[in-house]
């Protein structure tokens, strides 16, 4: 019997250990280069698109970033980084509510004649790919390069609620996108694939005229229906 306690207490300080590992780095990603983007306490390092701090729809609550859509409509719109970023790799783990959508958008240009983050930055999609509005189309699946590329095949999130892990790698405007350890897309900026993309999707649109032109800037986690955690928001600049 005190075999069996004494095992037990080692499971449970296991499990304890392991759970007080998120949000933060160990020795060997530190020596790699890796930075943390989310301390999972607070929500240093980042602010509102277009504003001086995060509104009142970001939260942090037991060691995750979340995205209420129940608080004052005056604290939403997207959270972005204070810094910018352009050859790098993202790790970062989401979880979206029962029919709710967001997205990672990156090489955002922040800038008051841009009044959104999507009007200058690609974006990965973050769904729950069987209850939100924004599942009829392929190539807006959770982890697709939204409204461009991606299908059914490559899309395999998590049940909502669940954890879904994210790689996002840029290197001198080569995009590679995974969701849950599957290339879900890689391609190159500016590329003629890439403009062919663009012109058979939304972007085309000339309020788009500056989408995906720089491949450098903010990275973006977006306000959109549901709610949306966040957690373990790793960053190693290539």
């Amino acid at each position: 019997m005190k075999r069996i306690m004494f095992l037990t207490g080692l499971a449970l300080l296991g499990t304890s250990a392991f759970a007080q590992e998120a949000n933060t780095l160990t020795a060997k990603e530190k020596n790699e280069g890796w930075k943390m983007l989310f301390d999972g306490k607070t929500t240093k390092g980042w602010h509102t698109y277009l504003r001086d701090t995060v509104g009142s729809k970001w939260q942090v609550k037991d060691g995750v970033l979340i995205f209420d859509p129940s608080q004052p409509q005056n604290g939403g719109g997207d959270i972005v980084t204070n810094e910018e970023y352009e050859n790098f790799e993202l790790n970062l783990q989401w979880r979206i509510s029962k029919g709710g959508n967001s997205g990672i958008i990156f090489d955002v240009q922040e800038n008051p004649k841009y009044n959104a983050t999507y009007l200058t930055g690609p974006e990965m999609q973050v769904l729950d790919n069987k209850d939100a509005d924004d599942n009829k189309k392929q190539n807006h699946l959770a982890g697709c390069l939204y409204d461009m590329a991606g299908d059914s095949t490559v899309s395999k999130p998590k049940t909502p609620g669940e954890w879904n892990q994210v790689r996002l790698i840029q290197n001198k405007g080569h995009l590679t996108f995974y969701l849950n350890g599957i290339k879900t897309f890689e391609g190159q900026m500016g590329s003629p694939e890439w403009n062919e993309m663009v012109a058979h999707s939304k972007f085309a649109n000339k309020a788009f005229a500056d989408f995906g032109k720089v491949s450098k800037g903010r990275i973006a986690l977006q306000q959109h229906p549901g709610s949306s955690g966040w957690r373990n928001i790793k960053i190693k600049q290539l």
